[in-house]
């Protein structure tokens, strides 16, 4: 890949990008979200047409924007979430879509199921895996299963290039390891890997160069033993780290999050933990406080987080609020407690888009905001205004519907919702996830207000970094489900992505 740009709209997310990968070696590409990988690779794959620059393979320049074009070059990619259909077989998902023909009485071109059958299993041997899986159905294999069909799905076409988008980030130690044997085979294959993880740790294991993208620039392309963990995290964030004392290691089942400040918890977690996701989270936070929960991809950050809304309960451990044992196996119970959620996912989760803000707002305080079982609309109505004066939502008044508003209003809608009562704990998640510069200034505000005011305590979830050390008095980093480090606020970027990254040296 040649001078490759790209631009959307008025955001140049590519600057004139290089990026070579060599047969038979395991290229990694890192970078912070919103550094240009995805759409790097996108390009590469042709999902997405370059402004400028060129793509070649083996040579051959392809044509910008074909995924035909690449497939039949060899370049496939498979992603963190295998694309497979569950209730058909490996050797159906394999060959779905270019399925294997032989003619038949009548001139009919049909199915050649034994030959696809045979081509599956030979895939399924070279890749490690069991034969008889052919003729298994999807969903009923192991995550790890699925991502390896994926592969054989890709391998099934003759690839010459496969682009891994984060593949370990839903696996076990030992599915990470029977990936890792799969990408090396390939390797000694004359495959060319491109292998994009957010776990540093990983890259010393995997991976031959390392190139890191920052602000749609590549800032470095080397061999992997040159860096260190923390080599890399330096080189994504831009800056170097002096040695400081901010941060304080977890280990074991206490963590760095038992020392927060004097005051009594409004908050107390004490040793959570839900089989196979997350274990032993001690966290307390007091009125006023906003601590962040940060982890990379597959951390448990968020399983934490809805967790503590019931929406997935833990199975051990105890939450507290003011000093009160509180059982979360829902929402429902949550929101008894005094909890409140603000969701990930604003289009599914958050807001009904056909009904109007007013309809938004009152929809989960009905019995707040009712008298004698029916509800008043005219407190209804009030309580809206108040709410979107408050939070300054753009709208023409309660009875716009939620659709007609932009992804900052329907955000700040959404956010509205948990404040119709004020919340003993406010649990964030992405709260600026999908909205434009000046939504997220105006969101921040918001929560920092909200802090300020000293009635509620704030968890924040949130993959950006920078939004998480602007806003957090304190930031708990999680890592393969577990708390391994704190750090109080000023926090310098590099040192927490490291942390969470796997950085050794900073966790002693």
């Amino acid at each position: 890949m040649a001078g490759v740009v790209k631009r959307y709209g008025g955001v140049q997310a590519l600057r004139g990008v290089d990026f070579e990968v060599r047969g038979g070696e395991v290229h990694a590409l890192v970078g912070e979200n919103g550094a240009g990988k995805s759409t790097l690779m996108r390009i590469l794959a042709g999902a997405e047409r370059a402004d400028a620059g060129t793509v070649a393979v083996a040579g051959e320049t392809l044509a910008g924007g074909s995924t035909q074009a690449a497939i039949a070059a060899g370049v496939a990619a498979v992603y963190q979430e295998p694309a497979l259909f569950g209730e058909l077989t490996v050797a159906e998902n394999v060959f779905l879509g270019r399925e294997l023909r032989k003619r038949s009485l009548g001139g009919l071109r049909r199915v050649d199921w034994a030959a696809q059958r045979r081509r599956v299993t030979e895939l399924l041997e070279r890749l490690g895996l069991d034969p008889s899986l052919a003729d298994v159905r999807v969903a009923d294999l192991a995550v790890a299963e699925q991502q390896l069909v994926s592969i054989a799905k890709a391998f099934a076409h003759s690839a010459r290039v496969l682009i891994l988008d984060e593949p370990s980030a839903i696996l076990t130690d030992r599915e990470i390891e029977v990936l890792f044997g799969v990408v090396r085979t390939l390797r000694q294959e004359g495959v060319g890997v491109v292998y994009i993880s957010h776990r540093l740790d990983e890259l010393a294991r995997i991976s031959d160069r390392v190139t890191v993208l920052r602000d749609g620039v590549v800032v470095a392309t080397r061999p992997t033993r040159e860096l260190s963990v923390r080599a890399v995290a330096e080189l994504m964030v831009g800056h170097e780290l002096p040695a400081d004392n901010r941060v304080r290691a977890a280990t074991g089942s206490t963590s760095a999050a038992g020392s927060t400040s004097a005051a009594e918890p409004v908050l107390e977690v004490r040793r959570l933990g839900r089989a196979g996701v997350f274990e032993d989270v001690d966290l307390r936070v007091g009125a006023g406080e906003i601590v962040a929960l940060y982890g990379l991809v597959g951390s448990g950050v968020a399983d934490i987080a809805r967790a503590l809304f019931g929406v997935a309960p833990a199975d051990r451990g105890t939450v507290s609020v003011d000093g009160r044992v509180v059982r979360l196996r829902t929402p429902h119970d949550a929101t008894r407690a005094g909890i409140a959620m603000l969701p990930g996912n604003r289009a599914v989760q958050g807001v009904f888009a056909s009904k109007s803000i007013a309809f938004n707002l009152s929809s989960a305080h009905l019995g707040y905001l009712s008298r004698w079982g029916w509800l008043d609309r005219a407190r209804e109505r009030r309580v809206a205004e108040r709410l979107m004066a408050r939070l300054r939502v753009r709208a023409r008044g309660p009875a716009m519907l939620v659709s007609a508003l932009s992804g900052g209003n329907q955000q700040k809608t959404v956010i509205a919702r948990q404040l119709v009562r004020t919340p003993r704990v406010l649990v964030l998640e992405e709260p600026t996830q999908g909205v434009d510069v000046g939504a997220k200034e105006e969101i921040h505000r918001i929560v920092t207000e909200l802090a300020e005011s000293g009635s509620s305590a704030v968890v924040l979830v949130s993959s950006d970094l920078p939004e998480v050390l602007r806003l957090a008095t304190r930031v708990l980093v999680v890592r393969r489900g577990k708390v391994v480090a704190e750090f109080d606020r000023g926090a310098r970027q590099a040192d927490v992505l490291a942390a969470a990254a796997g950085d050794q040296e900073r966790q002693r």
